[in-house]
């Protein structure tokens, strides 16, 4: 990591709220409004129940910092994520590397051509950066969760109500029911 770089990183530790590096800046991020925070829990909460069952790996909720190494993206707080690590390795830093499984929930900043291109901008970043499993979820205008994998990145599956969407192979075993977003 460059000075300029590690300058941000140290900036970021004093950031009131959510943020990332893109782009040589930090870039805010506005309060998540109920429906998101809502969706973020509930997908946070059903990892964090996997993750006391099963272990493997520990869940995050929102606002988590990673540290990555891309020409234009040096850090990702995703929505919820999954780490391929043990508790006892977190610490109160940053995590350096990108989470396997990595979760976006859209908001309205999301919406429009603009918005569309930096959601899939942001989605080829985690997977450049190694995350092997990115969710989409669009509950305002599709009800979907689309899944992007690093082995298939053009080709996101799609799930939908009624079905049980899971994070293979980021996640081994882990399903989530797509209906527990909606009240």
């Amino acid at each position: 990591m460059s000075v300029t770089s590690q300058s941000l990183v140290d900036e970021l530790y004093t950031i009131r709220g959510k943020a990332e590096i893109v782009n040589g800046r930090i870039v805010h991020m506005s309060p998540a409004n109920a429906e998101h925070s809502d969706e973020s829990s509930e997908i946070a909460y059903s990892l964090r129940s996997h993750m006391k069952l099963h272990g493997g790996g520990v869940a995050v909720g929102d606002n988590m910092a990673f540290l990555v190494n891309l020409p234009n993206r040096q850090s990702f707080s995703p929505d919820a994520a999954w780490i391929h690590a043990d508790r006892k390795e977190l610490k109160r830093k940053f995590f350096k590397g990108a989470p396997a499984f990595a979760v976006e929930v859209r908001s309205p900043d999301d919406e429009g051509p603009a918005g569309e291109r930096a959601v899939h901008e942001k989605i080829a970043d985690y997977l450049a950066a190694g995350t092997l499993v990115v969710w989409d979820v669009d509950t305002e205008r599709d009800d979907v969760i689309l899944c992007y994998r690093l082995s298939h990145p053009d080709a996101p599956q799609a799930f939908q109500r009624g079905a049980l969407a899971d994070a293979e192979p980021a996640v081994p075993g882990w399903r989530f029911a797509v209906d527990d977003l909606f009240p």
